[in-house]
């Protein structure tokens, strides 16, 4: 997860990675409802049903092109936002190790919040860049998402981030 503006060095870094991995990859992106089956499945969620919440997720899907583009002619997103439990698979997100830094969010999180829409599978989380990796390796990338060199890059960091390399790309 991107968490500052990109230096110039960083940049480079990504694009350099961008052409080590561009050949050996191939679209493997799930689908939102994948996605949300994912999350369900592994984390205790409370559903949020906030205008605001919602309105989020929405506003970030049409206001952005690269998630607007992914949205069927005809479609609109469809939202759904949680609070991430901090009990069975959750505590890890929530220990001390796990943290972000206190100056990402703006303090101390006491809830990690996730929006996922369903029909693009675009996903934002607040409070959890261990989260937010894990579901960007988990849902992968399209056709589209491997020519750009920032996503490429987010990807390969994400899966090393959790060890999972070598079973997206085999040595």
């Amino acid at each position: 997860m991107i968490t500052q503006e990109p230096t110039k060095d960083m940049l480079e870094e990504w694009k350099s990675i961008w052409i080590h991995y561009k050949e050996r990859l191939r679209p493997n992106r799930k689908s939102g409802t994948e996605l949300l089956h994912y999350l369900q499945e592994k984390y205790v969620l409370t559903e949020i049903h906030d205008k605001s919440a919602s309105d989020a997720v929405i506003g970030n899907v049409n206001e952005n092109e690269c998630y607007a583009e992914k949205l069927p002619a005809g479609t609109a997103p469809v939202p759904r936002t949680f609070f991430l439990e901090n009990t069975e698979n959750g505590k890890v997100l929530y220990q001390d190790q796990n943290k972000d830094s206190v100056n990402i969010w703006g303090g101390d999180i006491a809830r990690i919040f996730v929006g996922i829409d369903t029909v693009t599978g675009f996903f934002m989380v607040e409070g959890s860049t261990m989260l937010w990796d894990e579901l960007y390796a988990f849902r992968g990338l399209d056709k589209k998402d491997l020519q750009n060199y920032v996503c490429v890059a987010e990807y390969i960091n994400s899966l090393k981030r959790f060890d999972l390399l070598t079973t997206v790309i085999p040595s």
